[in-house]
C-alpha cells in the first residue's frame, strides 16, 4: 500500500510567529524528516547566518521532543500530530486519490452522507461542493438532462439546479427559450 504514497507525503512553510521574522519549511518524505530555516534579522551578527538544514529518519524525528516542539511553536499542535502519524506509518490513503477517482467514489453515496463527509476536511468540503461532483449527481438521479436543463445548470450552478423542483424548472426553462425568442426577433424584453 505504501508504494502508492507519493515520495512526498507532506510539506509547509512559513514565518514564525511574532516576534520571530525567521523562515521555515518542514517536509515529509516517504524516508525522511527535513527541517530548513532561514535566519532573517536585521541584526549585524545575523548577516553572515546562512540558511540551516536537519534531515533525520522517521524514528528519529519520534524521539526528538526539540524539533517537535520547534513545529508546534511555528506550524500548530494540528501539523505537529499530523507528522508524528506520518512517521508513524498512519497515512490517509483516501485523502491521496486523484480528484477524478474521489468523485466517481462519492457517486455512490447517499447525499446524506457526502454531507458528512464534506465536513471531514478542507479537501472534501471542496470536492463535495464542485460544481463536477452536482453535475455528476443531477445526471445520475434524474431520467433525463436535456440540452436546455444543461444549459440552465451551467449558468444557475448545478446544485442550485439539484434542489429546485421539477416545476421552478420548467418555469425557468420557458421563460429562458421565450426570452431566447424575443431576442432573435428583436423584440423587446420587459
Amino acid at each position: 500500500m505504501a508504494s502508492l504514497l507519493e515520495d512526498k507525503l507532506f510539506e509547509v512553510s512559513g514565518q514564525g510567529a511574532a516576534p520571530n521574522k525567521d523562515f521555515y519549511q518542514f517536509v515529509i518524505t516517504k524516508t525522511e524528516v527535513i527541517w530548513r530555516f532561514w535566519k532573517i534579522s536585521v541584526r549585524s551578527e545575523f548577516r553572515k547566518t546562512r540558511p540551516g538544514e536537519l534531515k533525520q529518519p522517521h524514528e528519529y524525528y519520534l524521539h526528538d521532543s526539540q524539533l517537535q516542539h520547534q513545529v508546534k511553536v511555528v506550524f500548530g499542535e494540528n501539523v505537529l500530530l499530523y507528522t508524528q502519524g506520518l512517521c508513524s506509518g498512519n497515512f490517509d490513503y483516501l485523502a491521496r486519490l486523484s480528484d477524478r477517482l474521489l468523485l466517481r467514489v462519492l457517486s455512490f453515496l447517499e447525499l446524506e452522507d457526502v454531507q458528512q463527509l464534506r465536513c471531514t476536511s478542507r479537501k472534501f468540503q471542496k470536492l463535495c461542493d464542485s460544481e463536477q461532483f452536482w453535475e455528476q449527481a443531477v445526471r445520475s438521479r434524474c431520467d433525463t438532462v436535456t440540452l436546455e436543463m444543461g444549459s440552465l445548470a451551467r449558468e444557475l450552478g448545478w446544485k442550485k439546479v439539484f434542489f429546485t423542483n421539477k416545476l421552478q424548472l420548467q418555469k425557468q426553462i420557458s421563460r429562458r427559450r421565450q426570452k431566447q425568442e424575443n431576442v432573435g426577433t428583436g423584440a423587446d424584453v420587459m
